[in-house]
């Protein structure tokens, strides 16, 4: 197709996902063609920095030639093979190396093609694991408020924002929801005036919450809670002090799996390649996608402790769930090549090393009135924008509109800027670079937020 064609089907034929499509009526459709590095290029050849790294994906960079190559030989000798009762050899290995790295006894890997297939087998495989154990009523689960777990119905049950599963009701029974643990307005979540400067206390008050949830609902019916190691939607909610800890001891007091949803975090996007290192814990799944390929072939995968794996160990037991494309070979020799990549290039080293300098590279918007905080760990941080900081004020529905679909999105695109401006919880910017980033781009983020926050400050 020439330019033209090309978009011209992206306004006739294409229909884009979580995109309201009434935005690009009478205009063209941005259009990115190229990526090189940390930069992606569109159909004029602007440059823009990507500081999502395409959505929390990119982790190597974009352009990438050996990861490029590896899909083309694993194409010539075994383009496709299903994991149904039989293996090959790329998913194996894979499934190896997933488990060389994961935290405690979590060897067991079950491949899908995406983070909301990871967490809907995990949900699968909880319900059907304690019903093998004589427990067939623990079948409910926990997660947080403006948690977002995918799109599937279960993984969207889980999903704790509202606006987002209202056209789809009746979603899957069962599914609970237990406070975030966004620090920055602890105060209003818990009730207690003080939590947002004792974190300690206010991440044992989160976790205990969880507990309660367990206990009102009776430990026989709840299965699994799941949570992400730094929640992403609300603008990265790192977890306090101890919250992990305390969660893990009180799933384990009531027989409930902790589910470790890792979709966006793992793969070094915390400067770890999974939440558990960062955090000091060992959860009974892991769920993750995304980053094990770096966005250059769909994969994810579902990771299970051997103790969720015995039952189907022996006898007639059988796990009765799949996808077509799960562990596929292409993608399979793709993240194999990814890995090569962290491990020669250090990138989780790289992360630890700079994660300081990016925080305090992003701190420096906190003289902007418009800034009320800015949280995150690693390459994985929230800006939550405010009306009034010193009393963390937020915008009303018709503010949001205007502020961030009005102009903040389109604004920073135009200005070189690829992040993404988010009101599923509270307003904010949310920024993660691919991992090969260092000073140069953090300083050219934070000059082009500023640029355009300023501007922002003065609409209002």
């Amino acid at each position: 197709m020439t330019r033209p064609d090309v978009l011209k089907a992206a306004q006739d034929n294409l229909w884009m996902h979580f995109t309201r499509h009434s935005s690009h009526e009478g205009t063209e459709v941005p259009m990115i063609v190229k990526g090189e590095g940390a930069y992606i290029y569109d159909i004029h050849g602007k440059r823009y920095l990507d500081g999502l790294a395409g959505l929390f994906v990119v982790q190597v960079g974009h352009g990438r030639e050996e990861i490029a190559e590896a899909a083309a030989k694993q194409a010539k000798e075994l383009a496709f093979f299903p994991l149904w009762s039989y293996a090959h050899p790329k998913a194996a290995e894979l499934a190896a190396r997933i488990a060389e790295l994961t935290p405690g006894d979590l060897n067991r890997v079950f491949f899908t093609t995406g983070g909301g297939e990871a967490v809907e087998s995990a949900w699968k495989l909880a319900k059907q694991y304690f019903k093998t154990q004589g427990k067939p009523l623990k079948t409910k689960v926990i997660s947080r408020s403006i948690a977002y777990h995918g799109t599937p119905h279960g993984a969207l049950s889980l999903t704790g924002i509202p606006s987002l599963k209202e056209a789809f009701e009746p979603l899957v029974p069962g599914a609970l929801k237990v406070p975030n643990t966004n620090l920055y307005r602890a105060d209003e979540i818990s009730g207690f005036p003080g939590f947002d400067k004792d974190p300690e206390a206010f991440g044992r008050w989160a976790a205990d919450q969880v507990g309660k949830a367990i206990e009102m609902e009776g430990a026989n019916t709840v299965a699994a809670v799941f949570v992400e190691p730094v929640q992403n939607a609300g603008g990265c909610f790192p977890p306090p002090p101890g919250y992990f800890q305390r969660l893990r001891e009180i799933c384990d007091e009531n027989d409930v799996l902790l589910v470790s949803d890792e979709v966006i975090c793992a793969f070094g996007r915390l400067g770890t390649m999974f939440g558990g290192y960062k955090f000091d814990y060992v959860p009974d799944i892991i769920t993750c996608a995304k980053g094990l390929t770096s966005g250059y072939a769909p994969i994810g995968a579902m990771i299970a402790s051997e103790r969720l794996f015995e039952p189907f160990r022996h006898g007639d037991e059988t796990f009765a769930h799949g996808y077509t494309f799960g562990g596929h070979p292409v993608a399979s020799a793709v993240a194999l090549a990814n890995l090569d990549i962290f491990e020669r290039e250090d990138l989780l080293g790289h992360v630890t090393t700079n994660e300081p300098v990016f925080r305090a590279t992003l701190e420096k918007l906190l003289d902007l009135p418009i800034v009320g905080d800015v949280r995150g760990a690693g390459y994985f941080y929230g800006i939550e924008l405010v009306k009034d900081k010193s009393t963390k004020q937020t915008f009303n529905d018709e503010e949001c509109e205007r502020l961030l679909r009005g102009f903040l999105s389109k604004a920073l695109f135009d200005a070189g800027l690829y992040c993404r401006a988010d009101d599923r919880g509270d307003p904010v910017v949310q920024l993660a670079p691919p991992l090969i980033c260092g000073p140069k781009e953090f300083d050219e983020i934070e000059s082009i937020l500023r640029s355009v926050l300023t501007e922002a400050w003065a609409r209002l």
